[in-house]
C-alpha cells in the first residue's frame, strides 16, 4: 500500500504541469478577452479553476511582468505584449500554409495559389504555387500578378479591404476586358464584392484566362484583416 500511494502521488506531481500550463493559457486568453481587465473571482469561474490555484499562477505571472494587477483586476503586462509581438514576427505566412496548401492541391487535384494584394499598384500577386498533376492545368509562376477587379483572388482580396480603398480602386482603374467574360460594369462588380464579402469565396470562370476557373478564399490575420 505505501509503495501504491506513492506512485499515486508520483503521477498526480507528473500531471501537474500540464494542467497549471492549461491554467497559464486559459489566464491569458480570458485576461486578453477582457481589456478592462478581470477580478480573481471573474477568473476563477471563466476557468473553473478554485481561486487558491489561480493565485498561485497569478502572481508570478504578475511579479514578471506577464500580467498587471491594480484596482482588484488583472490584465496584460508589458511582458505579455513584447511575447506576442517576438511570435508575430517569427511568423512566416507562407511556410505555415504550405501543409494546408499541398492537403488541398491532393484533394482537389488542381493548382493551389496563395495570394497577397499589392495595394499600390492595385494588383493580386502570385508569392506561392503547387502546381496541379492533370494533363491539362493551370501553371502560373510565382511573383505573377493579376487585375484585382476579375480574378477570383484578385476580387477576393478586394472585397476585404477598406471601405476607401475598395471605392477609389473602382473609381480610377480602368476595367478593360481581358476576355469576353470579363465583368467591366462597376455597379455589377460592386453587387460581386458584396456577396464575396458575404459568402467568403470568391468565383470566376473564364474572366482573366480564357477556360480557366478559379475560386479564392481569405485567409484572416489575428486582427481581422
Amino acid at each position: 500500500m505505501p509503495a501504491a500511494r506513492a506512485h499515486g502521488r508520483e503521477a498526480a506531481e507528473e500531471a501537474a504541469p500540464p494542467r497549471a500550463l492549461g491554467r497559464t493559457l486559459g489566464i491569458f486568453a480570458a485576461v486578453a478577452a477582457a481589456p478592462e481587465g478581470l477580478p480573481l473571482a471573474e477568473l476563477s469561474a471563466a476557468l473553473g479553476s478554485p481561486k487558491s490555484s489561480l493565485l498561485a499562477l497569478l502572481r508570478p505571472l504578475a511579479a514578471e511582468g506577464f500580467l498587471l494587477h491594480a484596482a482588484g483586476c488583472y490584465r496584460l503586462g508589458p511582458e505579455a505584449f513584447r511575447l506576442a509581438a517576438a511570435m508575430l514576427a517569427a511568423r512566416r505566412l507562407p511556410e505555415q500554409l504550405r501543409a494546408a496548401m499541398e492537403w488541398l492541391a491532393e484533394r482537389s487535384g488542381e493548382t493551389v495559389i496563395l495570394t497577397s494584394i499589392d495595394r499600390e499598384a492595385g494588383l493580386v500577386v502570385y508569392a506561392e504555387c503547387i502546381d496541379s498533376r492533370q494533363p491539362v492545368r493551370y501553371v502560373v509562376p510565382p511573383g505573377s500578378t493579376r487585375p484585382l477587379y476579375c480574378s477570383a483572388a484578385g476580387r477576393l482580396l478586394l472585397a476585404f479591404q477598406d471601405e476607401a480603398f475598395r471605392e477609389h480602386y473602382l473609381e480610377t482603374t480602368p476595367l478593360r476586358p481581358l476576355t469576353p467574360l470579363t465583368v467591366t460594369d462597376r455597379a455589377a462588380l460592386r453587387g460581386i464584392l458584396e456577396r464575396t464579402r458575404r459568402d467568403g469565396i470568391s468565383v470566376t470562370v473564364g474572366e482573366t484566362v480564357r477556360g480557366a476557373a478559379g475560386c479564392a478564399a481569405p485567409v484572416f490575420d489575428a486582427d481581422g484583416g
